[in-house]
């Protein structure tokens, strides 16, 4: 038996719109040019965010495991740590470049 952690559905568009902004600008930051939400139509982000369930989780305690490529080829593993250095997570690419 184990515990389900505590989850509650967020459909508010304010929450959404908050939250998706957020993530845009995080995964996008590294990128030349990035994309920011007012970039799209107003009326496309709208339809979107229709379609859109947040959940919100709250997590009582956390397990992780590393999957830093190890089990690929050498040159496949040292191209890969190559990259995440190159995207700026330096400990990660040396970490990745180290596993084996």
């Amino acid at each position: 038996m184990f515990d389900l952690p505590s989850a509650t559905l967020k459909n508010d568009e304010r929450f959404l719109r908050g939250l998706l902004a957020r993530l845009t600008r995080h995964h996008e930051q590294s990128e030349p040019k990035p994309w920011k939400m007012g970039d799209a139509p107003s009326d496309y982000i709208a339809n979107m965010l229709k379609k859109i369930v947040g959940i919100e989780i709250t997590i009582d305690s956390l397990v992780f495991k590393r999957k830093l490529s190890q089990n690929r080829e050498e040159a496949d593993r040292l191209n890969a740590a190559k990259v995440v250095k190159e995207k700026g997570h330096i400990e990660l690419g040396d970490h990745m470049r180290n596993v084996c």
